[in-house]
């Protein structure tokens, strides 16, 4: 008698789900073995499986026709199908899965080598930053380690370096370095092991090396409203930046006078399109205004909180979420009323899926009916009668404070905003400055100066190191002088994630460097009065008419605190004597040369150059063999890829 767990799902969660599931209760008990079924749909699991009972199962049997998270059942013997089948005939399915405990639990033993295949995912709600390092931090990881990896990248632009079937199959393990959902169910019978990117970032040898705790127990994801927050951010930005970009694109071409244009007129679309041919300018800024005013920032709001409930109720969050953003919009709550309306919604259908229990026969009707009607009901109530106008109130009191700002004042909100942009480079602090500035810019009555405040307390720290490893060298191995060229765009971009790998190996000097540039960009920015009407983009937005007020002293701003960064750093790092070594080393090689001018081996040194400290001499030598020799030591490999000819004398 075999011991079988269960799922059936299917995308509407009502009838197939239950079909199947009784189906293959039917199909087990005839041939005399166990089973517990559990469903999933709409409404949530029911009757759920324990970790008791997946680890006492000898087979695990899949009946669905939409994803089901397979990261529970790693090592287990899993068989997939269909509902239609299971419903068909259950007792055939059951046979099929059974025949596949032999092979599937054969297979763990099959390994002897030490080093291991693994593919993985990284993810973070933007897909900018975070995404790609992470994936960068568990390659050099896995290669340090003697193993072999590939990593898919996951993020707003879709994936990118795709793991296909015969990547998953042949891998040893899977790691998921993720801030955001990600789907599980290809790795079905794989050891999974998830964490952050932050912590694939700073400590990628670690993040690989954890593969023998992923074998005995599947890692838990982040949970709780950091986690929901991520999740309704991630969605809402792209609606922000293409708004943000329009309505300055509309203000360049029409002129200021676009945003006071009469809307309210029932067929003013096509007044707009009327005026093309008498007023060009003034048609095409009216059009954009629309498309970013009036049609992406009307929907950040609703989208930020129908995502927020998703990521606490899942499907059945989205409709009261969606619902209670307009409702927060129609109240003139902003940001505020879109955080309250999407944590209230989730967290209202998350009671109802679990306070409501009907007949099997019923259970079809949650989805299509009692979860929309009452969540939407219970948070559309709450929203006009109760949360809606402490919120506005809130939120134009909020408003009101900060445009009375003046002077020292603004200049210490511009300097705490600084800091905590500054703190920990994308992470929960960094995230908060920013959704607070966008908040504002989003308001019915926006404000725009802490949105420049923030970009360019943002835009400061990786400038701030570029501009360091530039000057002083002896400070910065030569890695981190190649990473300090791509710092230059990662913070013209406002992308703060580029100092995250300095950070993560000198974080006591580098952490507070780029505090106190930031702290003084983003006083400054405020002092000043610059004003940023886009919430994303750095430098190359900037030169868009319209897109910031005083842009010299906002260039200014930015270019102190740069400095300041620099000087810091300068002030707090010590000399690299091995990286002066390394220079030096190179300066007294000799390499043989190639007709067109590539060098393509050593010869030898000058004697009187080569640093007493390097004990050990280079010989003749071959580029393609230069890992065997004292090129290691020295990274004689990259040295011959810097050489120039005048140092070498042949």
């Amino acid at each position: 008698m075999a011991k079988i767990v269960a799922v059936t799902s299917c995308p509407t969660g009502i009838a197939h789900t239950f079909m199947a599931a009784e189906s293959l209760q039917r199909g087990a008990q005839a041939q005399g073995h166990t089973i517990k079924v559990e469903t999933q749909g709409s409404v949530g699991a029911q009757n759920t499986l324990t970790p008791a009972e997946i680890a006492d199962a000898d087979v695990v049997l899949i009946a669905a026709d939409a994803k089901v998270d397979m990261s529970r059942f790693t090592g287990k013997p899993v068989y997939e199908t269909s509902t239609s089948a299971a419903i068909k005939d259950g007792q055939k399915v059951v046979q099929n899965a059974l025949a596949q405990v032999p092979t599937s639990s054969a297979a763990p033993a099959a390994q002897t080598s030490s080093a291991k295949r693994i593919v993985g995912i990284t993810a973070c709600p933007t897909g900018i930053a975070h995404t790609f390092m992470a994936a960068e931090g568990l390659q050099k990881g896995a290669e340090s380690l003697g193993h072999q990896i590939k990593v898919e990248t996951q993020g707003s632009v879709g994936s990118q370096n795709t793991l296909t079937d015969a990547d998953i199959r042949a891998a040893d393990l899977v790691i998921i370095a993720a801030d955001t959902k990600v789907d599980l169910s290809r790795f079905r019978g794989k050891p999974i092991y998830e964490t952050s990117t932050n912590a694939a970032i700073t400590g990628p040898v670690q993040a690989v090396q954890a593969d023998q705790g992923a074998r005995a127990t599947p890692a838990k994801t982040r949970r709780g409203p950091y986690k929901h927050l991520l999740t309704g951010v991630s969605f809402m930005i792209p609606f922000v930046v293409a708004g943000g970009i329009m309505i300055a694109l509309a203000f360049a071409i029409g002129g200021y006078q676009i945003a006071f244009y009469d809307f309210s007129k029932p067929n003013f679309m096509a007044i707009i399109a009327g005026t093309l041919f008498t007023a060009p300018l003034t048609s095409l800024g009216a059009a954009l205004f629309v498309v970013g005013a009036k049609s992406a920032f009307l929907l950040f709001v609703p989208v930020l909180s129908a995502y927020i409930a998703y990521s606490i109720a899942d499907r059945p969050g989205l409709a009261p979420g969606m619902i209670g953003g307009i409702l927060a919009g129609f109240a003139n709550t902003g940001f505020l009323g879109g955080l309250a309306s999407g944590f209230l919604a989730g967290y209202v259908v998350l009671g109802l899926t679990r306070a409501i229990r009907l007949p099997r026969n019923l259970a079809g009707l949650m989805p299509v009916l009692i979860l929309p009607l009452f969540g939407s009901l219970i948070v559309g109530l709450l929203m006009v009668y109760v949360v809606g106008t402490p919120i506005a109130l809130l939120n134009q009191a909020l408003i009101n404070g900060l445009k009375g700002l003046q002077g020292a004042n603004a200049a210490i909100l511009g300097l705490i905003l600084g800091l905590m942009m500054a703190f920990d480079m994308g992470g929960p602090v960094n995230k908060a400055a920013y959704a607070f500035a966008t908040g504002l810019l989003l308001s019915q009555h926006p404000l725009y100066a802490p949105m420049a405040a923030v970009m360019a307390a943002g835009m400061t720290p990786p400038l701030g190191i570029a501009l360091a490893t530039a000057l002083f060298k002896d400070r910065f191995t030569h890695d981190e002088r190649e990473a300090g060229k791509a710092a230059w765009v990662l913070g013209a971009s406002f992308i703060t994630e580029g100092v995250i790998p300095f950070a993560a190996e000198d974080p006591f000097r580098v952490i507070p460097s780029c505090m106190v540039g930031s702290a003084i960009t983003g006083a400054l920015s405020m002092l000043l009065g610059a004003q940023l009407r886009v919430p994303h983009g750095g430098i190359w937005v900037m030169f868009i008419p319209g897109v910031v007020s005083n842009l010299p002293l906002y260039l200014l701003s930015i270019v102190i605190g740069t400095v300041v960064t620099t000087g810091m750093l300068f002030i707090l790092r010590r000399r690299n004597v091995a990286a002066e070594e390394e220079e030096a080393a190179v300066a007294a090689l000799l390499f043989t040369w190639e007709g067109n001018g590539t060098p393509v081996g050593i010869i030898g040194y000058r004697r009187e150059h080569w640093p007493t400290s390097v004990n050990r001499k280079p010989s003749h030598v071959r580029r393609d063999q230069a890992n065997d020799h004292v090129a290691h030591r020295v990274a004689m490999h990259a040295a011959v890829r810097r050489a120039d000819r005048k140092l070498c004398t042949v």
